[in-house]
């Protein structure tokens, strides 16, 4: 699948509805500037949640690095 890959945000698309966030809130967060972030983590390609929140993107922002 995304072996040792993580998700990025694309900023510019981002429109910041949160649904990543609500999603897999472990996984993402707003950041101190206000824009969304991924939280570090061990391992994101296996992760339900992630792969819901990238599949629920309204503007496809989302994607694997």
């Amino acid at each position: 699948m995304h072996k040792g890959k993580k998700p990025v945000i694309d900023l510019g698309c981002c429109i910041e509805c949160e649904v990543c966030i609500d999603l897999a809130p472990h996984a993402f967060e707003i950041n101190d500037a206000g824009y969304v972030s991924i939280i570090p983590l061990g391992s994101y390609e296996k992760d339900e949640d992630i792969l819901e929140a990238i599949k629920n993107c309204p503007k496809d922002c989302i994607t694997w690095e």
